[in-house]
C-alpha cells in the first residue's frame, strides 16, 4: 500500500537529488533535501485539508490529482510564483528576475531581502484569513472547546475575520515595519509597502475564496442533478450513464481542489526564501516535497485517517494561524525556519494525540454503554 501510494514520490526524490548534485554539487544536494523536508512539514496541513475533499473523488480522479494536478502545483506555484514575487516586489520583469537569479546571485539576494516585508505581509494576511475563517465557523466536533465555542459565537458577526485581519495588518505596519530593514528606504515607505502588500494578500484570499465557493456550488449542483437523474432512471426503468455524471461532478471538485491547493502553497514558497534564493534549487526541493504532500493526501483518504482522527484538520489550521503570525513578526525579526516548521508539526502532532485519546474514550464508552457514548462525545462541544 505504501509503495503503491508513494512510489512516484520516491522516484521523483531520486531524480531531484541527482539533478541537484549535477547542478551545484553536494551543497545543492543538502539544500534541496532541507527544502523537501520544509515543504512536507509546512504543507502537512495542506494534505489534511485536501484529503477532506479528495475522499469524495473516485480512484480515477485521485490519479488525475496526482498527475495533472502535480504539474499545476509544481510548475505553477513552486516555480513560477517565486519569480513573480521577486519581479513584482523589485519592480522588474519576470525574465530579468530569472536572469538575475541565474547569473547575479548577490543582486538577486539583495532584491529578495528588500522584498521580504512585502512577501511576509502578503503571505501572512492570506494565511491569517484561512485560519480566522476556520475558527469562526461553528463545527459539530470541537478540539479546544473552551476556545472554539466562544469564537464560533463571535463568528456570527459579519465580516469579523476581515476586520481582525486588517487590525493585525495595521498593528504590524505601525510596530514592525517602521523598524524593519532600516538600511533600505524610509520608515514611511516600508510601512506603506507592508500595508499595500497585506491588503493585496487579503484581496487574493477573497478572490480565491470566491472561486472556491463557485466551484463548490457547481459541485453541489452536479451532485443534485446526478441524484435526480438516477431517481428518474429508476422510475422509468432506463439505464443512466452514472460515469459521465460522476465525471462531471468530479471535474468541478478537481478544480475546487486545485484552487485550494494553490492557496496553501504560499507558506512553503515563502518559507523557502529563508533557505535559498536560487530558483532552480527552490523548484527542485519544493517540487519533490509537493509530490509527497500529494501522495500523503491520497494515503490519508485511502486509509480513512481523517475519519479516525477527527482533530487533525483542527491542528492543521492552528498551524496555519501560527505561521501567519510568524510571517508578520518576521517583518522585523529573523525567525529560524526550524522554529516555523516545528510549531506546525507540534500542533498537528498534538491534534493527532488528542484524536487517539478521543477514540480510546469512545471505545471504552461504547463497550460500557453502547453507541450512546459516541453520540454524546461527538456533540459535547456544540
Amino acid at each position: 500500500m505504501v509503495l503503491k501510494t508513494f512510489g512516484w514520490s520516491f522516484a521523483i526524490t531520486a531524480l531531484g537529488l541527482v539533478a541537484a548534485v549535477l547542478y551545484g554539487g553536494w551543497e545543492a544536494f543538502g539544500i534541496v533535501a532541507i527544502l523537501c523536508v520544509l515543504e512536507i512539514s509546512l504543507s502537512f496541513d495542506n494534505a489534511v485539508v485536501n484529503a477532506g475533499i479528495l475522499k469524495k473523488m473516485n480512484a480515477f480522479w485521485q490519479k488525475i490529482f496526482l498527475t495533472i494536478g502535480i504539474l499545476i502545483a509544481v510548475f505553477g506555484m513552486r516555480l513560477v510564483f517565486p519569480v513573480v514575487i521577486v519581479a513584482v516586489s523589485a519592480k522588474i520583469g519576470p525574465i530579468e528576475a530569472v536572469d538575475l537569479a541565474l547569473n547575479d546571485a548577490d543582486r538577486y539576494q539583495e532584491l529578495v531581502t528588500d522584498a521580504h516585508p512585502s512577501i511576509a505581509a502578503f503571505g501572512g494576511m492570506f494565511l491569517l484569513m484561512i485560519f480566522l475563517d476556520f475558527i469562526f465557523e461553528d463545527r459539530d466536533i470541537k478540539w479546544l472547546g473552551w476556545l472554539e465555542r466562544p469564537l464560533a459565537k463571535l463568528g456570527k458577526v459579519d465580516m469579523l475575520s476581515v476586520c481582525i485581519a486588517l487590525i493585525v495588518l495595521m498593528i504590524s505596519a505601525m510596530t514592525f515595519a517602521t523598524h524593519a530593514h532600516q538600511h533600505g528606504g524610509t520608515h514611511v515607505d516600508k510601512a506603506q509597502t507592508v500595508l499595500i502588500s497585506g491588503i493585496a494578500g487579503l484581496i487574493t484570499y477573497l478572490i480565491v475564496g470566491g472561486l472556491s465557493g463557485y466551484f463548490e456550488n457547481k459541485l453541489e449542483e452536479e451532485e443534485e442533478r446526478e441524484h435526480e437523474a438516477e431517481e428518474a432512471a429508476r422510475r422509468s426503468g432506463k439505464k443512466v450513464s452514472a460515469v459521465q455524471l460522476a465525471g462531471k461532478a468530479a471535474f468541478f471538485m478537481f478544480l475546487y481542489l486545485e484552487v485550494l491547493d494553490a492557496s496553501f502553497s504560499f507558506d512553503g514558497v515563502i518559507g523557502a526564501f529563508a533557505i535559498t534564493n536560487d530558483i532552480v534549487l527552490m523548484a527542485l526541493g519544493l517540487g519533490v516535497g509537493a509530490m509527497y504532500v500529494r501522495s500523503l493526501t491520497v494515503y490519508l483518504v485511502r486509509e480513512g485517517t481523517l475519519d479516525d482522527y477527527v482533530y487533525l484538520e483542527h491542528g492543521a489550521h492552528y498551524a496555519i494561524g501560527a505561521l501567519s503570525l510568524i510571517l508578520m513578526v518576521s517583518i522585523q525579526y529573523e525567525i529560524p525556519e526550524i522554529i516555523t516548521g516545528s510549531i506546525g508539526v507540534a500542533l498537528i502532532g498534538w491534534s493527532f494525540w488528542s484524536s487517539v485519546r478521543r477514540n480510546k474514550r469512545l471505545a471504552e464508552a461504547e463497550g460500557g454503554s453502547g453507541s450512546a457514548g459516541d453520540k454524546t462525545e461527538v456533540s459535547s462541544g456544540v
